[in-house]
């Protein structure tokens, strides 16, 4: 089978290697459709995340859909053709994380793309049956893949404890900030500002009832009309930079709430202290998600958020390495690749 493997940064290869095989409790997926992650592009540009170093020619992905080739006995949920979304991170069990119902910090998680677990772009791969989910029969591939973001907006909008007609400020609008933008129309906030510095995906956000802000010299000038001077009641900063957190901090009420969901570069959470402690603000640093998938597959099944919207590019797995530097770059009006193997 072929695969798509990081040799080091900026290195992609496709490599020719045996298609797995399940052991006795595993199921063997045919992936059908990778979606391209920021998480992936920090592999890819510098080689790490953080403390995190690939040092090893790495498979990445997670954001996937895959169809079921092979079922063990035990996995009941499951048959052979169905379309499944996949929960990239592996979780014991049975650490003291995963008992309390918490997964997404389990101290023994393995994470699809991430060492030492090989991802998802490629032909084949095999995981756990339990962290499988079919999918309704007329979702698509790329539906399926991209409700691991959405199960990260998701999550993170759980997080923010928003009450009906409360106001929330999104800092960020690639795919999880756009889905963040669609969660706050559907949970009835009374104002939502979408502040991006790319003017196309400002203009997606309006689609979905978003103000766009450009995250410029204005911006704190506009945040106050918009809100009379008072600030969002809850701010979540996807966009993954210093900047970003810094203006989130800014934006959010006194007595706000604010939550940090992108991963910067510089690994570090850098906020004006001053400003935040005068503010009293309630601020988390949010991990992934737990337990989402089943709400993500509702909330699109009902027609309460799009996904397709976001995919603006397409490649066969032999050309993935030519959407990384796109991605990376946020060239060509990109907001997620879809990789096909």
């Amino acid at each position: 089978m072929k695969a798509l493997r990081l040799f080091g940064p900026s290195d992609l290869r496709i490599v020719e290697e045996p298609q797995p095989q399940p052991g006795v409790d595993e199921v063997l997926l045919r992936v059908r459709a990778v979606t391209i992650c920021h998480s992936d592009i920090h592999y890819y540009r510098d080689g790490r995340i953080g403390d995190t170093i690939s040092t090893v020619p790495l498979v990445l992905g997670h954001e996937f859909c895959g169809e079921v080739v092979q079922v063990p006995a035990s996995a009941h949920h499951l048959r052979v053709g169905d379309l499944v979304a996949v929960e990239p991170a592996v979780s014991c069990g049975t650490c003291r994380e995963c008992r309390e119902g918490n997964p997404n910090i389990c101290e023994n998680l393995f994470f699809s793309g991430t060492p030492p677990l090989d991802g998802a772009m490629r032909e084949y791969m095999t995981y756990r049956p339990e962290f499988c989910y079919p999918l309704p029969a007329d979702f698509s591939p790329e539906e399926g893949a991209l409700l691991e973001p959405l199960g990260v907006a998701l999550y993170a909008w759980d997080l923010g404890h928003l009450r009906l007609a409360e106001s929330v400020a999104i800092v960020g609008c690639g795919a999880i900030g756009l889905l963040l933008v669609q969660l706050a129309r559907v949970a009835g906030a009374s104002l939502v500002l979408a502040v991006e510095p790319l003017t196309y995906r400002r203009d997606m956000a309006a689609l979905w009832g978003g103000i766009p802000l450009n995250p410029d010299e204005r911006l704190m000038q506009c945040a106050d009309q918009l809100t009379g001077g008072q600030g969002a009641d809850l701010v979540i900063e996807t966009a993954g930079t210093l900047a970003g957190q810094d203006a989130a901090v800014r934006l959010a009420k006194r007595g706000g709430r604010v939550l940090f969901v992108g991963i910067p570069s510089e690994d570090r959470i850098d906020v004006p202290h001053h400003i935040a402690r005068r503010k009293d603000l309630q601020m988390h640093a949010v991990r992934r998600m737990k337990h989402t998938y089943p709400r993500a597959i509702t909330l699109l099944q009902r027609g309460m958020v799009e996904l397709c919207p976001l995919i603006t590019h397409h490649y066969p797995l032999e050309q993935a390495a030519e959407a990384f530097p796109i991605v990376a770059e946020y060239a060509d009006e990109v907001i997620k690749a879809v990789i096909i193997p």
